[in-house]
Formats: structure tokens, C-alpha cells, sequence
């Protein structure tokens, strides 16, 4: 389902209508001076819906696939922590 948007005063006077749209899997989003604020998801909603949605609005890209893991760019072999490292270069 797609999202619908609606400002915040018209949210306030008709809330239980949106609110029966969430019920049925719709996403609402709510925007004050045309500006999203928030968001009203159904409960229900999957980890896999809750990814399209941000996909379909433009918050995150990605394609799906799993991501490689990568190797650190540095190691710290010494017995200090990295805070006290950095302390001791600030010196």
C-alpha cells in the first residue's frame, strides 16, 4: 500500500478515519507547512515493508543484497585503549 500524506490539522479533526487506514495497512505521514514530521505505520508491518517504504521515499538505498563485511582500517596491538592513544598524541 502506498503512503498517503496529511497535514497535521487535518490529522486532529479527522483522526479516527485515519486511524481505521492504518488499521487496514495503510502508512500515513503527517506534515506541518508541507514538511514531514512524522509518521503513522500499522503495527503489523513487517521489517521487509518498513525497508520498502523507506525505499520508496528516499531515507535509505539499497538493493537488497547482503553486505560484504570489510577489514579495519586500522589494529591496535598495543596494551593501551585507543582513548588513552589519543590523549597521549594530543600531548
Amino acid at each position: 500500500m502506498s503512503e498517503l500524506t496529511v497535514g497535521v490539522r487535518n490529522l486532529k479533526s479527522r483522526l479516527s478515519a485515519y486511524l481505521r487506514k492504518v488499521k487496514k495497512g495503510q502508512t500515513i505521514v503527517i506534515t506541518e507547512h508541507n514538511q514531514p514530521v512524522g509518521r503513522i505505520l500499522p503495527i503489523e508491518q513487517t521489517l521487509e515493508q518498513r525497508i520498502l517504504v523507506l525505499r520508496k521515499i528516499g531515507m535509505i538505498a539499497w538493493n537488497g543484497e547482503k553486505l560484504q563485511p570489510i577489514s579495519p582500517l586500522a589494529v591496535n596491538h598495543s596494551t593501551m585503549q585507543i582513548s588513552d592513544l589519543l590523549v597521549e598524541m594530543r600531548d
